[in-house]
């Protein structure tokens, strides 16, 4: 299934969010969805009424009739230029949207915006690849001010840790990829983070790693200067995240694998000062339920099987 949507950033006529609210939002996209047959519509919502009864009032509404008039109206736009059908996208070369790195570092999983990367990276087989060195930073104020300093070269893989759920409480990051911006090598600039991106990260920038860092996940146990190799494949949503080597040379992902083993997480691992206790508790009982790409919704089971192990 393609992009439906064509919005900033992601283009390519990059159509506003008011015009994409004008031109149906979320329920124009699911009548889509509906018509492929990938939503379970059977679902009860919260006006008491299934999933497929509020898309058919959607779909016969006065509501959507004067939004769609007014999109054409005030701007001259076709709401099907904004909002298309899975066959329009693909004809306009609208792909897939995320891709879900793993590799020796991230084992778990990670994520990434794939579509957001610069075209004039993708090579001929629309395969993103990036080797460069690490830069480390603990906290998201270290790396602005590195980014600031001028510090972080082309080339450079930007390395935020201990923004996770136990870290952070799963911080959003944009401000590091809005200062990236104004550098003018930003694109050849990539980022791994274990805490997440909002909606609008540009670049080659993976969030979501996992384990994170305070869950002794190998992303703790990078080194400044480490070599970090990323390859994304937006044709097959596939992609890997590795070490290859160090500041001495390359070695491969084999030998990064097992030098990550042998590593010990890095002694300045530290969760934000501030993190309240409340978010500490939703943190560890993500973990217990399976980690950041296991534990969004709670494992009961193993939460209380982990509590009855204790002494």
């Amino acid at each position: 299934m393609p992009r439906l949507v064509d919005a900033l950033p992601n283009g390519p006529r990059n159509f506003a969010t008011v015009q994409v609210f004008l031109a149906g939002g979320v329920p124009e996209v699911m009548l889509h969805l509906r018509k492929a047959g990938l939503l379970d519509t059977s679902v009860k919502t919260v006006t008491g009424e299934s999933l497929g009864a509020s898309l058919d009032w959607w779909e016969e509404s006065e509501r959507r009739e004067t939004l769609h008039e007014s999109l054409k109206d005030q701007d001259g736009i076709d709401p099907d230029d904004v909002i298309m059908t899975p066959d329009q996208a693909r004809s306009r070369g609208l792909t897939a949207t995320v891709c879900f790195p793993v590799g020796n570092l991230a084992p778990e999983g990670s994520v990434i915006k794939s579509t957001a990367i610069d075209p004039s990276l993708i090579d001929e087989d629309n395969v993103y690849r990036h080797l460069g060195p690490a830069r480390v930073f603990i906290t998201e104020e270290a790396a602005i001010e590195a980014i600031k300093a001028g510090s972080v070269a082309q080339g450079d893989v930007v390395v935020l840790i201990c923004g996770g759920p136990a870290g952070a409480g799963m911080q959003e990051i944009y401000q590091i990829t809005s200062a990236l911006k104004q550098l003018p090598h930003c694109k050849h600039v990539a980022v791994l983070t274990d805490a997440r991106f909002s909606g609008v990260s540009t670049g080659a920038c993976v969030g979501h790693i996992s384990p994170e860092a305070l869950a002794a996940g190998p992303i703790g146990k990078v080194q400044e200067g480490d070599q970090i190799e990323i390859v994304i494949d937006r044709k097959t949503l596939t992609g890997s995240l590795h070490l290859i080597g160090d500041a001495e040379g390359l070695f491969g992902a084999e030998e990064g694998s097992r030098r990550l083993a042998a590593r010990k997480p890095r002694p300045d691992l530290r969760p934000h000062p501030k993190l309240p206790d409340d978010t500490r508790l939703w943190a560890a009982l993500v973990q217990a339920s399976g980690g950041v790409w296991g534990g969004c919704v709670y494992d009961t089971d193993k939460i209380i099987s982990q509590l009855e192990k204790l002494p």
